[in-house]
């Protein structure tokens, strides 16, 4: 570890090779892609994932409309492979590497065939690392791409024609070591809790250039995560310095409404983003991410299993589980004349100081 920045996981080569890179059970490689029309008003999130030490292939998909968030779900036992990406009814075909690549979700309830087809070059981040005493929890390396769909899409009956005009979106490719399959003994993270995560990931797509930003902090505002680029359509990536991030959340809430990303240019000219979040995702309501109570990436379910579920995000018992995760948002973006669409994940949980949540139950004023 690191793969090389392209197209084919580590697994794909051989099993065993995955091994090497690290022997660490939470080993992962995992790809993202997420996309939505320019009213936000349809909103997709989907992804495969390979855990080679737990012996699992997994992939998912869910689709926001109005209150419904309907997921989707496959899973298997992973052998030795091929260059073939699939899982159940899922596949991820790559037509041309960090450019172009096929979505396909096979599924009475949610299903899809998509091209993606990259905006920009790919830009490769900061790696991410998160310690649990010495041990890391995370220990991952991410590519970055913004980019537009195409293809047909349907759901619960109704079918939707994907224009690349209208429809955009972002992806990602992370691999390392992460929380997956079963969980493990709490032990010593039990007794002494971090108090708080605080996480914001900002790929945005403006016509003449991309913007990219993925910054952490621990509860008392410390930075351990601090990436923020921009990219040209030549593939010249800058750097963009110390983003300066304020948020403002809905009263009583911790939802955020608007935010501004304030950075600066290599030559010492200020660039500032401006974003309206708007239709969301909660990644723990049905896609397997951290806190997610129906299913978790790299769990073992059996062979050749599936699964689909539709949540009423207006059900309290639902409503209740969103604010504590990692929600991603459709984000509507200004920067000075140019109008821009990407992603606005978004994370903030317990303390985090910078912006006066003093605990877990802290809310905007």
């Amino acid at each position: 570890m690191p793969a090389p920045l392209d197209e084919y996981p580590i697994h794909q080569t051989h099993l065993s090779l995955a091994r090497v890179a690290s022997s660490d059970r939470n080993f992962y490689d995992r790809s993202y892609f997420n996309g939505h029309d320019r009213d936000g008003g349809n909103f997709f999130v989907t992804g495969l994932g390979v855990y080679p030490n737990l012996g699992v292939i997994d992939a998912y998909a869910t689709f926001r409309r109005g209150d419904t968030q309907r997921a989707v779900r496959f899973s298997d036992a992973l052998g030795d492979r091929s260059l073939d990406q699939r899982v159940g009814g899922y596949r991820v075909e790559v037509l041309e590497p960090l450019q172009r690549i096929r979505v396909i979700c096979e599924h009475d309830d949610l299903g899809f065939d998509l091209t993606w087809n990259g905006a920009f070059p790919a830009v490769e981040e900061q790696p991410h690392l998160i310690l649990n005493g010495n041990r890391p929890i995370i220990q991952a390396t991410r590519f970055a791409q913004v980019g537009s769909w195409e293809g047909t899409l349907h759901v619960d009956g109704s079918d939707l024609t994907v224009d690349p005009a209208v429809w955009t979106g972002t992806r990602d490719r992370s691999w390392g070591i992460r929380p997956v399959g079963e969980p493990e003994p709490a032990g010593r993270a039990a007794a002494e809790p971090s108090g708080g995560f605080w996480w914001l990931y900002v790929p945005i797509r403006f016509d003449d250039f991309a913007i990219v930003v993925i910054v952490q902090e621990e509860p008392d505002g410390k930075r351990t995560l601090n990436d923020a680029t921009r990219i040209w359509p030549d593939g010249r990536v800058e750097q963009l310095g110390w983003p300066r991030i304020h948020i403002e959340y809905c009263s009583g809430t911790r939802h955020p409404v608007f935010a501004r990303l304030s950075m600066t240019a290599p030559d010492g000219k200020p660039i500032e983003v401006e974003i309206r979040p708007g239709t969301n995702v909660a990644l723990h309501v049905g896609c397997g991410y951290g806190g997610d109570p129906d299913w978790l990436h790299g769990r073992w379910m059996g062979r050749d299993w599936s699964d689909s579920t539709i949540y009423d995000l207006t059900d309290p018992a639902i409503a209740a589980r969103v604010p504590y995760g990692v929600i991603d948002h459709v984000g509507r973006a200004r920067c000075g004349d140019a109008e821009g669409w990407g992603l606005f994940e978004h994370a903030s949980l317990g303390r985090h100081a910078p912006t006066g949540f003093a605990d877990w139950t802290s809310v905007a004023p």
